[in-house]
């Protein structure tokens, strides 16, 4: 389906019988939903409405451009996993090996995000699309990594850092990418972000508070209590002495699997297979 309209005017006819095809189609392919998500820049389908609702919000608020594959509209996903298979690397690294080094996230921000493949795949796509039309160096991503890397590293506020983005966007030339708000940069980064967990533990590391201990407030080994102590020392209820991160190990996997040539190199060992019956690597060892 053509979607040069979603960057039409939205004054124009092109715009206007894109919405209705877009709707449509909608309708046709989510035949048991009365209500579909609304793909506006400002609900970024996060919401659900009627086709009315959604109508008059794609002609006000205007469509989010960088929903290039509806996915949340039955749009098989095939079209787009290029994204995710050709995570494909240049000189041997990845091509979002760059954030690793670049961004300094605080995780606190972004929370339990990046289980779903497609959202990173999405994110892969941004690490394609120059920050402006004829930008060699920047792509959208590589941009927002940096950016927010400043952020981080000189501890600037969300309204400081949606002002910088504003002007960043005045800046360069007309199409450019750099998205308008802290919400948009967040939504856009997230995807990087791998899940985890937080436990409350005993603070001299005697337990974890979880299973059969999960209602416990104090330590059923040394005693101590599962809750801060403050300079009063009057215990802070609710406020743990000491909370530890685990990190599963499964998503980092399936992140890690998600490349053709990650995943060729993790599997090497047991793919390998010796050739001339001689030990010339200790993979070649059932040891």
């Amino acid at each position: 389906m053509d979607k040069a309209w979603m960057h039409s005017d939205r004054r124009s006819k092109a715009y206007e019988f894109g919405v209705e095809a877009f709707l449509n189609f909608a309708v046709e392919n989510l035949l048991t939903a009365t209500h579909i998500r609304c793909p506006c820049v400002k609900c970024v389908n996060l919401k659900l409405f009627g086709v009315g609702i959604i109508r008059d919000h794609l002609y006000f608020n205007g469509i989010d451009q960088s929903y290039k594959n509806w996915t949340f509209h039955g749009e098989p996903w095939e079209a787009t996993t290029n994204a995710s298979r050709n995570v494909e690397e240049d000189d041997g690294h990845s091509r979002y090996s760059f954030v690793s080094e670049e961004i300094d996230m605080d995780d606190n921000d972004f929370g339990d995000f990046g289980s779903d493949p497609y959202e990173f795949a999405n994110v892969i796509g941004d690490g394609d699309q120059p920050v402006y039309p004829g930008c060699r160096k920047y792509t959208k991503l590589s941009a927002l990594v940096k950016l927010y890397n400043l952020k981080a590293k000189h501890g600037m506020s969300d309204v400081c850092f949606t002002e910088l983005l504003i002007l960043q966007g005045d800046l360069l030339p007309e199409g450019n990418t750099i998205p308008t708000s802290m919400y948009e940069a967040k939504k856009t980064l997230c995807a990087l972000g791998l899940s985890y967990e937080k436990m409350h533990a005993c603070p001299n590391d005697c337990i974890l508070y979880r299973k059969e201990y999960e209602d416990s407030t104090n330590c059923p080994t040394c005693g101590i209590s599962r809750w801060k102590q403050g300079k009063d020392s009057i215990l802070k209820e609710g406020v743990p002495a000491k909370v530890v991160w685990y990190f599963p190990p499964i998503p980092r996997f399936k992140r890690m699997f998600q490349s053709h040539e990650t995943a060729k190199s993790l599997t090497w060992h047991a793919a390998r297979k010796s050739i001339d019956g001689q030990m010339s690597h200790p993979a070649d060892s059932p040891s």
